[in-house]
């Protein structure tokens, strides 16, 4: 006496449910193949033409998804200045604060991993050319600030640098940093909400 199997076998007839079973698995390869081939052309740090052109085809992409990465710490002139972003909370009864985004060198080994794209956004935010986000973390850090009696009313995002010199024959040395205002931002009763 043969046993019956419990499981099915699948419709040899090419039925939707399993044309369909096919179309995901194919999707699901394009995509892989699609990121596989994506992320390498990203991340050469050579400039041919057709490299250079797929980058501009992905930028949209890899900018949305965070995925974006430059070569520039590393090659071919590697950054000479430590920099970071910090913010003076200023509240209506004339206390202030310091408030910092987290900063990769005081975070631990797990901290890093979650909080990398910290890094990322403060890279962008200082630079002149991001203005546009200024206003965003501006109003983060008055919510963020906003648990004393007073409210908070003006955030100011100070821009920290300090140049990396070499010296001969030896280690890196860094110098004292600087520090400069590079926006204000007068919160509204609206934002802390």
């Amino acid at each position: 006496m043969a046993r019956k199997s419990k499981r099915s076998a699948a419709p040899a007839d090419g039925s939707a449910s399993d044309r369909f079973q096919k179309s995901k698995r194919f999707a699901i390869q394009c995509f892989l193949v699609f990121h596989l081939l994506a992320i390498t052309c990203w991340s050469l740090p050579v400039t041919f033409q057709l490299i250079t052109q797929c980058r501009e085809l992905i930028r949209p992409y890899f900018a949305w998804v965070g995925l974006f990465q430059t070569w520039d710490m590393f090659a071919p002139s590697p950054k000479t200045m430590n920099s970071y972003v910090e913010a003076i909370v200023l509240y209506t009864d004339g206390n202030t604060r310091n408030w910092a985004f987290p900063r990769m060198e005081r975070l631990g080994l797990g901290e890093r991993m979650f909080k990398e794209r910290y890094r990322k956004y403060v890279e962008n935010l200082k630079e002149d050319g991001n203005a546009a986000l200024w206003p965003d973390a501006a109003r983060f850090i008055a919510r963020h600030n906003n648990d004393r009696p007073a409210p908070v009313r003006i955030v100011f995002l100070v821009r920290y640098w300090a140049d990396i010199v070499p010296q001969s024959g030896g280690p890196y040395r860094a110098s004292p940093f600087e520090a400069h205002v590079f926006y204000a931002y007068t919160v509204l009763p609206e934002d802390l909400r």
